[in-house]
């Protein structure tokens, strides 16, 4: 675990950008992953509603580069030395970057001071798998070839916690091979496994390129051990991938996963966190049309129960004047 701990503090030293990089000076800075195109636009609709409710408030977006699962870390390494004011992350992210635990428990800096905004969309773990493979639910892939991804990357990340929540192994699948996204795609449909997990927003093209190629099917995986799994850890939601968003796909699949959060500075004003909050609720309609990630997001869905990070006050005080 030190060794991993050394890896992230060497991506996030790769990764960080001074202030005195910056191409052009916005009042509000919005970082996200580099890899993370979602998350970008999702940063982009957040700017363009800031831009609809205030012309004194200027917002750009930043993409910010760094190593497999080291770049959500990095992207809230930059929101805690004040590079960014708002950061794109993923809630599990959130959680152990604020507690100091996971993959940051051996870090010499903190990240006390950061502080839940707003929650955005939801990125669900997603089984796909063959029409042929005679899977059906989670407990089917025991015994299949499956890819459970990259070392260090998220879908390895939660289905590792995936397998312990079943009782697995890497021995438990008859080949649990190590693929990139799209390795595993072509992997799929030559049928060198026989099902694979992603971590995305949906609907999402590459997963639907897949499905249709290699005719696929998102499997449902509600079951007794992954009810406890969400109950034991705070960063993970019960998620539902509704009916149609695929075609083929007859029925609503019921499943689990991380919520993504725009993440500020304890540091930044009550004032300015309370006029962020206002502009997307006042813009939440086109706001919601910006992305099709966002197309499911509640009003009431973007407050945060602070159980990965506290709430701002600036964002409670939005949300207690609506009666939230």
């Amino acid at each position: 675990m030190a060794s991993l701990a050394i890896t992230f503090l060497a991506a996030i030293a790769v990764a960080s950008v001074g202030p005195w990089e910056r191409a052009h000076a916005a009042d509000v800075i919005v970082g996200t992953g580099d890899g993370s195109p979602v998350h970008f636009n999702v940063g982009r609709a957040l700017c363009r509603a800031l831009a609809k409710s205030t012309q004194a408030m200027s917002c750009e977006v930043e993409r910010i580069a760094g190593h497999d699962a080291a770049e959500p870390l990095a992207v809230l390494a930059n929101l805690r030395d004040g590079t960014i004011d708002i950061a794109i992350a993923p809630s599990d992210w959130l959680h152990h970057a604020f507690n100091g635990s996971g993959p940051v428990e051996f870090m010499d800096t903190g990240f006390e001071n950061l502080r839940t905004l707003l929650m955005l969309h939801g990125e669900p773990f997603t089984v796909i798998a063959r029409r042929d493979a005679g899977i059906s639910k989670l407990a089917d892939l025991a015994g299949k070839r499956v890819n459970i991804g990259v070392p260090g990357s998220d879908q390895r990340v939660v289905m590792r916690q995936v397998m312990t929540a079943m009782g697995w192994s890497r021995d438990s699948f008859s080949l649990a091979d190590e693929l990139t996204g799209p390795e595993q795609s072509l992997a799929l449909c030559h049928d060198r496994v026989q099902a694979m997990v992603a971590i995305v927003a949906h609907p999402d093209a590459a997963l639907a390129k897949s499905m249709a190629l290699c005719d696929a099917g998102i499997i449902d995986i509600a079951n007794p051990q992954i009810t406890k799994l969400i109950a034991d850890k705070p960063y993970f939601t019960v998620a539902e991938i509704p009916t149609r968003t695929y075609e083929n796909q007859t029925a609503a699949v019921k499943t689990f996963g991380v919520r993504v959060a725009a993440v500020v500075s304890e540091d930044m004003p009550d004032a300015t966190a309370h006029d962020i909050v206002q502009a997307v609720l006042s813009n939440f309609d086109s706001f919601k049309r910006l992305h099709p990630a966002l197309r499911q997001l509640q009003p009431q869905d973007m407050k945060s129960d602070g159980d990965t990070a506290p709430m701002h006050p600036g964002a409670i005080l939005k949300f207690n004047d609506l009666g939230m």
